[in-house]
């Protein structure tokens, strides 16, 4: 049903082109875990050397799984913890070059080595995380933080 033509000559490219397909899929759709989940199929399937790509939905003050593509994850994350709950209690966008450096890091994936994880705020509310995993470590640049902090300002009103 959707065909993109992602390209990926550089980063800056690549990101630009992401914004325009996810734009085009969440568009004119309401449900916000619809739009998550193809937020998620969409980087996963774009971005190279991820093991997982998914969202944390914020649910009574802890973070809750969403939408993802990967391996079973952890199901709830208190805020403050591990990366993911460090980037919702921050609401600032955590770039971990070596999860295993990471104070307190939660591994659901043994296999997992960097990770990039995107707070995801409308107005002054958090609504979750974007949460992106990777085998290879240093996977995960200011190129990298910068694209997907531009997709989630896009996707978090459709989300929230």
């Amino acid at each position: 049903m959707y065909q993109f033509d992602i390209s990926a000559a550089d980063k800056a490219d690549l990101y630009r082109d992401l914004l325009s397909a996810l734009d085009s899929l969440t568009a004119d759709e309401g449900d916000a875990i619809a739009n998550m989940a193809n937020a998620s199929a969409l980087l996963m399937q774009y971005l190279p050397d991820l093991n997982w790509s998914g969202f944390y939905r914020l649910v009574d003050d802890e973070l809750v799984l969403g939408p993802f593509q990967g391996k079973a994850a952890c199901i709830r994350i208190v805020l403050g913890k591990g990366v993911c709950g460090t980037a919702a209690a921050t609401r600032t966008t955590q770039l971990v070059p070596d999860v295993h450096a990471f104070p307190g890091h939660i591994a659901c994936d043994a296999d997992s080595r960097a990770e990039l994880v995107v707070p995801i705020v409308v107005g002054d509310r958090l609504v979750g995380v974007l949460d992106l995993d990777s085998p290879v470590a240093g996977r995960f640049d200011a190129a990298d933080q910068a694209g997907c902090e531009a997709l989630m300002a896009m996707l978090a009103p459709r989300i929230a």
